[in-house]
């Protein structure tokens, strides 16, 4: 089975769709209660509503919480076929500005450095990024330098879109049932909370939400959320001696307290977890102060979050005047816990990713994805490259040509499915 190729016509359409889908302002908001999160990722979920439509897919349906559905019909009449599902979400990171994104398509990368217009510091460069020494001759798309690019994981859907055109367009390539699944609030730990498993309808999931091109990942961190309340005493500073507690002091302390030349995000790499502080507000009388927790194992998770209210305690102890209370709350767990069991999903993706003349690339992911939740829930469900790099910061980018084997990946993948022989 050879791997398909795309013309120029479909890589132009894969770069174009690219780019109208960065430019549209998705970032989720943690701190909101609504479904999605934020009002915006309604703009995008709704213009690619309009576009499944436009080109012809199937059961093409937008649930009140956020999910959009489509489905590209099986060409076979094989039951042992699996019906396959492709997942992307829709919302970009809340950690750097994703509003009025200007996405530049650099051609034919020739090695110099990048200078992003917008901030004359953000600068790309081969010694600072050595993928980018693969990628010579490719288009490079990056943002200006005032904001994320959203290649995550705007590259995901573009790559699943093409997908979808392509297997509409070419009936005679032999598959079973095709899902996709656009998913809200991934970023913030919420993708699939409301996705229905019955409405999917799948015997098996990718998610496209991965990096370097040949990546196939079935190991994430677990993850969790812990987050301290603090309510000091509050009284006019003028008479304030003997009697304030203040709540942002206290909070400054328990930081303080916490690991900050070790287990923290800039100090870690591989398989070593970390305690990440990522928010903290509040005033004199109130504070609250907001961690993530992540391991690859549930007994490192554990100890992080014991070690986070220790100190929390220990706090309360030295201050009884003021009430402190830490909250741990579980996000997602290692999807490896359940895919070592039967790694046929994994097995076919790199088999896909070898017939396209890709080394498969197995790492665990320092982070998490949809497929994580999918994955606990019953529903097989790794994840896969698009080639997006630096994702939540300025100095995000891709290369349309990864993006391009993405989605020969992707058309090898739903053929090997189809097969029903596994």
């Amino acid at each position: 089975m050879a791997c398909y190729s795309l013309d120029d016509t479909r890589i132009r359409e894969l770069e174009q769709r690219f780019l109208r889908y960065a430019r549209i302002d998705t970032q989720s908001d943690e701190a909101a209660a609504s479904v999605p999160s934020t009002e915006k990722q309604w703009d995008l979920l709704r213009l690619l509503q309009q576009e499944l439509q436009a080109l012809g897919a199937m059961d093409v349906m937008l649930t009140d919480y956020g999910c959009l559905f489509a489905t590209a019909p099986a060409t076979i009449a094989n039951e042992g076929a699996k019906t396959v599902a492709f997942l992307a979400h829709v919302d970009t990171a809340p950690a750097f500005n994703g509003a009025h994104v200007m996405p530049i398509v650099h051609r034919q990368y020739d090695g110099k450095p990048l200078v992003l217009p917008d901030d004359p510091t953000q600068v790309l460069t081969i010694e600072n990024d050595p993928l980018l020494k693969d990628k010579l001759g490719e288009d490079i798309i990056t943002a200006s330098g005032a904001t994320l690019l959203g290649a995550d994981d705007k590259s995901g859907i573009a790559v699943i879109m093409t997908l979808v055109d392509y297997l509409l367009s070419h009936p005679e390539i032999p598959h079973g049932a095709v899902r996709l699944c656009f998913t809200v609030d991934e970023e913030i730990g919420k993708g699939v909370t409301h996705l229905d498993l019955g409405t999917l309808a799948a015997d098996v999931a990718y998610t496209l939400d991965g990096g370097e091109a040949g990546e196939v990942t079935y190991e994430t961190f677990s993850g969790d959320r812990a987050v301290v309340k603090i309510k000091g005493v509050s009284t006019h500073t003028g008479t304030a001696k003997g009697k304030m507690v203040n709540a942002l002091n206290l909070a400054a302390k328990l930081i303080d307290r916490l690991p900050q030349n070790s287990a923290t995000p800039e100090t870690t790499e591989g398989r070593e977890g970390f305690i990440h502080v990522y928010r903290a507000h509040g005033s004199a009388a109130e504070a609250e102060v907001h961690f993530i927790l992540r391991d690859f194992e549930l007994e490192g998770l554990r100890a992080h979050g014991q070690r986070v209210c220790e100190a929390a305690q220990q706090l309360q102890r030295e201050e009884p005047r003021a009430t402190i209370t830490c909250t741990i709350t579980p996000q997602y767990r290692n999807m490896r816990y359940w895919l070592e069991k039967d790694m046929l999903p994994v097995e076919l993706a790199m088999q896909a990713i070898e017939q396209c003349g890709l080394r498969p690339i197995i790492r665990p992911i320092r982070g998490g994805t949809d497929g994580a939740g999918l994955t606990e829930r019953g529903l097989p469900t790794p994840n896969l490259f698009t080639g997006m790099q630096n994702s939540h910061g300025p100095l995000e980018w891709i290369s349309v040509q990864d993006m391009v084997k993405s989605v020969q990946v992707c058309l090898e993948l739903v053929q090997l499915w189809a097969e029903g022989v596994h």
